[in-house]
């Protein structure tokens, strides 16, 4: 306070509040960033994770019914008497109903071991239009035949 002043300084200026107001909208809109990225991403993981389930299913049932070829194309509908028709189907729908009509599961066999690729549109989380994601299991699925000396 001055000397000559007479009155003393009460409350604050509009400038002061201006500034408080400033600086407190970028840090929520800073917060508000910071949770939709975390959203998305957790829905990403959320996508892989249920990718991931659905390949080790198949390669657990591929091992149950180790005789059956399940290189072949999946069915259009289910067959309760025929182990891997019905193994197959349920891939193909469990594919579809995770990630939507584009995506897309395949397995293939190479000297006893089995790929199991499930792909899907992950365009969310990669912020482009194509924004494809794979999951790819790989494993043997029968044990190597003993040679003998």
């Amino acid at each position: 306070m001055r000397a000559g002043s007479k009155r003393a300084q009460e409350g604050m200026t509009l400038i002061e509040v201006l500034v408080a107001l400033l600086i407190l909208t970028v840090g929520l809109l800073g917060a508000a960033a910071v949770q939709l990225n975390a959203l998305k991403y957790t829905d990403s993981s959320r996508m892989t994770s249920q990718a991931s389930f659905i390949a080790y299913d198949m390669m657990d049932r591929i091992r149950a019914n180790s005789g059956a070829d399940y290189t072949v194309t999946p069915p259009t509908s289910g067959n309760l008497s025929v182990a891997r028709d019905q193994d197959l189907y349920d891939f193909t729908t469990n594919i579809v109903n995770f990630g939507g009509p584009t995506a897309t599961g395949s397995i293939t066999l190479n000297q006893r071991v089995y790929t199991i690729t499930i792909t899907w549109s992950d365009a969310r989380a990669a912020n482009t239009t194509s924004g494809q994601r794979s999951f790819v299991l790989t494993s043997r699925a029968a044990v190597d035949p003993v040679a003998t000396p």
